[in-house]
């Protein structure tokens, strides 16, 4: 992983237009927050503000492999931050009738050990450029803190990490604390690695104390254990803070979803054309290709799941009968399929169903991704150019040049 000390800052990376000061006052007044409290309450009532700000979080993308996933040989450098989303992208993102975008930012290329909250000036000016980039083209945005797996396992087992952690959190949230609450928010950790769901629930108990000093007023965004599952957000009694949006990511089925992702759960490598809907009979033409006995079972059983939009409906309809009883917000921040593999009809009809179900119970989304391999756009020559039948299945327009 490249180290992005030293790099050269950029010239007027400051906060202007809708970045703006808050008052001492308004700052003051953030005090009814219960974050005194680390922990969980038996009752919970939103005050109104985290509902405020989740309307601007009804449709979005996220903005992968620029600040986070940085894998190519540039590495976290200024050609890099400079060039893989430019102004064309944010304003194409905004004609595509998205209203936000989910950042992801690796912390390890400006964490310092034992010295967390001292972040690199010049990390810090590319980060907030693109941050003006965006609010300037009238998108919401929601830092999402994205380290590597790594990272997240040592925060799962050591106890002086976490500490570190919170003091990082602390200083970038108050970096960040000039900017409009009512536009940006901060996610603590993009899906947790933690075995223990409990350890985890304290942890990001405590990290959101550390973010709530530093931001008053900014709404925090936070998730269950588990790669933030949809299952793991069932179990978690809501934080002692009203300015709290609960988030969760659905890539279920894995087996459709993930197919032919080499990255991911081994059974998943082999396959492509795996169809959605899923049936018993539409399954067997690729069941009977698969390598051996395993991966034969696991596409059979998808089959005999009979993955569909009723069961989609029973996934996430669990999740906001957990958002009705606790009357708080919920998102989801991640959906998509990974497109290498997938037939794009098929493709599109899962994220259509995923999409329409969350917006029929009221939850905002912001799909994976834009540009990278579950995208909605794909790059010619350098250009951007948008995947009519994933716009569409994500209810949105095609600007007229792409018509």
């Amino acid at each position: 992983m490249n180290d992005a000390t030293g790099l050269e800052a950029p010239a007027g990376a400051r906060f202007i237009g809708p970045l703006r000061f808050l008052t001492v006052a308004a700052a003051l007044a953030a005090s009814f927050f219960f974050v005194a409290q680390a922990g969980y309450g038996q009752s919970h009532s939103e005050s109104g503000i985290a509902q405020r700000h989740a309307q601007h979080l009804r449709h979005g993308i996220n903005l992968s492999e620029w600040f986070a996933q940085v894998y190519d040989q540039r590495g976290y450098t200024k050609e890099h931050f400079e060039t893989w989303n430019t102004a064309q992208d944010i304003a194409l993102i905004k004609a595509m009738g998205f209203d936000h975008v989910r950042l992801s930012v690796n912390p390890q290329p400006m964490f310092r050990h034992g010295q967390a909250d001292r972040i690199p000036a010049d990390y810090l000016g590319y980060l907030d450029s693109a941050v003006q980039m965006i609010l300037d083209h009238g998108l919401a945005i929601i830092l999402d803190v994205h380290p590597e797996s790594d990272f997240k396992q040592k925060l799962a087992t050591d106890d002086s990490f976490v500490e570190q952690f919170e003091d990082y959190w602390r200083q970038l949230a108050r970096h960040y604390s000039t900017t409009n609450p009512d536009l940006v928010s901060l996610e603590i950790l993009n899906e947790p690695e933690f075995h223990d769901r409990y350890r985890w629930q304290g942890v990001q108990a405590k990290l959101a104390v550390a973010i709530r000093e530093g931001a008053p007023l900014h709404t925090i965004i936070v998730a269950g254990a588990f790669w933030s599952s949809e299952n793991e957000l069932l179990f978690f009694d809501p934080l002692r803070d009203s300015n709290i949006i609960y988030n969760f990511h659905f890539y279920e089925p894995h087996i459709f979803t993930h197919q032919g992702a080499t990255w991911s759960t081994n059974y998943v490598h082999y396959l492509k054309e795996v169809p959605y809907p899923s049936t018993p009979d539409n399954v067997q033409p690729v069941a009977v290709l698969l390598p051996d006995a395993v991966n034969r079972l696991q596409a059979i059983h998808y089959g005999l799941d009979q993955w569909n939009a009723l069961r989609i409906e029973g996934e996430i309809g669990q999740v906001a009968a957990w958002a009705k009883r606790w009357n708080v917000s919920v998102t989801c921040n991640e959906f998509g399929v990974y497109r290498k593999a997938a037939n794009p009809q098929d493709r599109a009809a899962w994220i259509s169903d995923v999409r329409t179900t969350l917006e029929k119970h009221g939850i905002g989304w912001t799909m994976w991704d834009y540009s990278g391999g579950f995208g909605v756009v794909t790059k010619q020559n350098g250009q951007p150019v948008p995947d009519d039948v994933t716009v569409k299945a994500l209810g949105r327009t095609l600007p007229p040049a792409s018509h």
